[in-house]
């Protein structure tokens, strides 16, 4: 039976990618909902390619250029946050895949997961940033999440058919981004075209900075707490260039299971669709003789501290991570628009962390205000560092 999708953040790197993988199996999957932040014009072009039952723009400034585009296709029109909200928890998908980057699809996945939705999740700031609250609602809803980070994928596929009291620790592979063998004199003059040249994956600008700067590892990292119920000590990362082992999961009797593949989100993304199923693609295969060694180091903490910086975020706990994402987020931003340097990211990030008040236990609320304090502490810090240019 065919298997209705709701695709939030249909758009972006993942979306499409998503998008493309339902293309090929037009039988098993329809887009059933397809979101989109500001990129009105593909959100149309996609909308009309896969005629799903509804579209959500979250800029209400394009509800009126979107509902005239599709006026005739019988497509339900929504814009908005509190629409996304809605039309995902009430629409008839079957599974949703969350593919929004950064805090913002939060609150989306909250509503699928009280709607007892089944959950594909893209977006790792959800478990980075409420990690604690996401995990008590999904065992009290009924609902379930199937990892799409290529990384959290190998895991889950590891553990099939193991006792999760069996596992030692985990490994997590990191490419180690353009910047791996880099000194750290010449990473002052990196610009964001060099830092988006990832080596091996094709990703968006925020989730390939993250790349760079070895942060996106530290909030998987973060992720991978949750989703495993791991302690921080239980979760290790290697630098593999390579980027053909996913990652490991090394058990208590001595045996390290792995999960192998090309560097290819396709893949990941199908594995999540059809779970428990394995489907054929015309997707490359791996060919061994073309990687006739595998490397793996130690990652470098002095040049990439935003990796340290996540783990002491993992460790402190609470509103910690929350305020760990959101001043990476805007760091990220004032890099790509050229405000700060490249090594000046993990100095908004650590600023932020030392100047934003600990909570414990947050709730849904605080976190939300933790959020907006660690934005408005990191944009301050960020202008006094423009300032001195």
């Amino acid at each position: 039976m065919q298997q209705k999708i709701a695709l939030l953040g249909s758009t972006g790197s993942i979306g499409t990618q998503t998008l493309d993988v339902i293309s090929k199996f037009p039988d098993e999957f329809k887009a059933e909902v397809l979101t989109a932040g500001d990129n009105i014009d593909l959100l149309v072009r996609q909308a009309k390619q896969f005629l799903p039952s509804s579209v959500v723009i979250g800029n209400k400034n394009h509800y009126k250029k979107l509902r005239e585009s599709l006026g005739n296709t019988g497509i339900r029109v929504y814009a908005g946050n509190d629409d996304m909200e809605q039309v995902v928890a009430g629409s008839g998908a079957d599974l949703v895949l969350a593919a929004i980057v950064g805090y913002s699809g939060l609150r989306p996945v909250i509503a699928a997961i009280k709607a007892g939705k089944r959950i594909a999740l893209a977006n790792k700031e959800t478990l980075v940033v409420a990690g604690e609250i996401i995990s008590k609602l999904v065992s009290g809803t009924g609902s379930s999440i199937i990892p799409v980070d290529s990384e959290h994928s190998a895991i889950f596929q590891c553990l099939a058919g193991e006792e999760r009291e069996s596992i030692e620790k985990i490994t997590l592979t990191a490419s180690g981004g353009p910047f791996l063998n880099m000194s750290f004199e010449k990473l002052q003059k990196v610009t964001p075209t060099d830092a988006l040249r990832h080596p091996n994956w094709s990703m968006g600008d925020k989730v390939t900075i993250d790349s760079a700067t070895m942060m996106n590892k530290g909030l998987e990292v973060i992720e991978a707490r949750w989703l495993f119920n791991l302690k921080p000590e239980q979760i290790k990362v290697l630098v593999h260039p390579q980027s053909i082992i996913h990652s490991f999961v090394h058990f208590r009797d001595g045996s390290v299971k792995a999960q192998l593949g090309i560097p290819d989100m396709r893949l990941p993304i199908l594995y999540a669709l059809s779970y428990p199923k394995r489907f054929a693609t015309e997707l490359p295969r791996l060919d061994f003789t073309e990687y006739p060694s595998f490397t793996f180091a130690e990652p470098d903490l002095k040049k990439f501290r935003s990796l340290t910086l996540a783990y002491k975020a993992l460790k402190d706990g609470g509103n910690m991570p929350c305020i760990l994402n959101a001043a990476n987020e805007e760091a990220v931003r004032a890099f790509l628009t050229g405000e700060i340097g490249f090594i000046q990211i993990p100095d908004v990030v650590e600023y932020a962390i030392e100047n934003n008040s600990y909570l414990a236990t947050p709730n849904l609320e605080s976190l939300e205000i933790s959020d907006k304090q660690a934005r408005e502490t990191a944009v301050n810090y960020i202008t006094k560092i423009r300032n001195k240019k």
